[in-house]
């Protein structure tokens, strides 16, 4: 059985809480999650992932175990949540790793590549924007509208976000049999959403978010520049990051594989094994075919 450790560091004066799984002299993963979930959500992949990597999963700042400072105590931003993951791996002693980046994970872990691109070994992204192209209109036209206007109306258009429905509905949508989602699930990210001034924290998160597609393309000529292996892993039928978001990694990324699979957003609740199988068939095929910029597929599974 595999163990998976669960451990506290302080960084500049916080704690940043991580799962932790594998040899420490393995190639190194590092798990980046979303909104509005914590290391949880990576709870079954990582002792699967654990015999080929060393796994680290670590609480972004604000979320699941980490420390939860006010808005007045912390910049809720994403180049402050990137400076601290940064600073979290040197505590811990990773200095090259892969990234796997989910939602929120993606601009965190963009950050940290084009803060130290000689760092990041390889990009797993599942459903994790770096293009335009990913972004559905329905979705995000509020959240830009924040973004741009600043004002107390626009705001409080987003809050519902914050509730029951919304929360489930990231985890059941595009799911074809949503009986296969576990509900703990959800229940986990909404005990947590109902702490003192989560509201806060979270919608300064989402008038943020805009920031991140200033970074999209120097993200691009990184990919271009390094080469770096890509195995885009996707939901299909997410409707907040589109598959075209999968498809675009294979404009700049040489190593780019696309895989879209017969899920939603959160596609590890329904489709752990899909992706499990896909993670493991690139890793094969990225270590035996190093320097074959040919292999770009479109593959569609489930």
């Amino acid at each position: 059985m595999v163990v998976v450790h669960h451990r506290t560091v302080s960084v500049d004066g916080f704690d940043v809480f991580y799962r932790e799984a594998g040899a420490p002299d393995a190639p190194s993963l590092v798990l980046l999650h979303g909104y509005p979930t914590s290391s949880h959500m990576f709870r079954h992949l990582i002792p699967a992932l654990a015999e080929r990597y060393h796994v680290v999963a670590p609480d972004h700042i604000g979320f699941g175990r980490s420390s939860a400072p006010s808005v007045d105590e912390f910049d809720y931003t994403f180049a402050a949540l990137a400076e601290v993951t940064g600073r979290f791996l040197s505590v811990i002693g990773v200095e090259r790793y892969a990234i796997y980046v989910q939602d929120y994970g993606a601009p965190i872990g963009w950050r940290l590549a084009l803060a130290d691109p000689a760092a990041v070994t390889g990009v797993i992204s599942q459903n994790g924007n770096a293009y335009e192209d990913g972004f559905v209109p329905g979705f995000w036209d509020p959240i830009w509208a924040d973004a741009a206007e600043r004002t107390p109306q626009t705001r409080e258009a987003l809050r519902p976000a914050l509730g029951r429905e919304a929360v489930e509905w990231q985890y059941t949508h595009g799911v074809p049999d949503p009986t296969s989602v576990d509900p703990d699930a959800w229940e986990h990210d909404l005990a947590l959403l109902a702490r003192e001034g989560q509201d806060d924290v979270q919608l300064a998160l989402f008038r943020d978010y805009a920031s991140n597609r200033d970074l999209y393309p120097a993200v691009h000529d990184w990919l271009r520049r390094s080469g770096v292996p890509v195995l885009a892993v996707w939901g299909r039928n997410d409707e907040i990051f589109h598959a075209d978001g999968a498809r675009a990694f294979a404009r700049d990324a040489h190593e780019a594989r696309v895989e879209l699979i017969d899920g939603g957003h959160f596609l590890l609740e329904s489709h752990l094994d899909e992706v499990i199988a896909a993670i493991t068939s690139w890793s094969d095929a990225e270590g035996s075919a190093a320097g074959d910029r040919s292999r770009t597929a479109d593959t569609i599974v489930g």
